[in-house]
């Protein structure tokens, strides 16, 4: 299994916010994005999603099964700054719709509902809307929509952000799982997540080169 990102450019509004970004994840491995605010973190995590059009350059996912490459959109998880989680609905609601709507990768299977909401700390709270929740509650339940489909990329934006030390330590504990079990993460943060091994890519900030001028 294989994530190859090469010669990546992106722009934001009239200028290009970077140029030649290259990587390469393996099963197991684990990328984090570092720098400034502005600096495009965000804009690749979110070409590598899907959710934006590079400039330039290809990003593509192997699976390793013989049937070749294909955009990692199809094998991914994105986990934004919003939770994308409906507010009226239940958590049980909430969850069992991602999970039937995203439905599995091959070759891995997805947890139940009630076992992810376990695995956040939150088992007893299922039943409640959503929008009844406190934000860090939220915010967990929001984790446990990477558990309840099997995704073998996940693509974490400040997953972490404004959360306690405990859910820090056990959002780290999923995504080590995740790594150990053959997946893969790309996260952009401005804090330590406690994964073991990760490599790092620090993003520079605004290119003004325009791409004609690009080795």
């Amino acid at each position: 299994m294989r994530l190859t990102a090469d010669k990546l450019a992106a722009r934001r509004g009239e200028d290009l916010i970077f140029v030649d970004i290259s990587f390469q994840l393996e099963a197991g491995q684990a990328l984090i994005l570092t720098g400034r605010n502005g600096s495009g973190k965000s804009t690749l995590l979110r070409v590598v999603a899907g959710l934006l059009r590079a400039e330039r350059g290809t990003v593509l996912f192997d699976a390793g099964t013989g049937d070749g490459s294909r955009p990692p959109r199809e094998a991914s998880h994105y986990l934004g700054h919003r939770n994308a989680m409906k507010q009226e609905l239940t958590v049980m609601e909430n969850l069992t719709f991602w999970k039937d709507f995203l439905g599995d990768f091959d070759g891995g299977k997805g947890r139940t509902p009630e076992d992810a909401a376990d695995l956040v700390g939150l088992s007893g709270i299922t039943h409640l809307p959503y929008g009844y929740l406190s934000a860090g509650q939220q915010r967990r339940f929001a984790m446990a929509k990477l558990l309840v489909a099997h995704r073998p990329v996940w693509i974490l934006d400040e997953p972490t952000a404004a959360l306690d030390a405990s859910a820090d330590r056990m959002f780290a504990g999923l995504v080590d799982e995740h790594l150990k079990t053959g997946g893969m993460a790309i996260a952009a943060t401005h804090q330590p997540l406690g994964l073991t091994d990760a490599r790092q890519l620090v993003m520079k900030g605004f290119e003004y080169r325009e791409i004609g001028e690009m080795a």
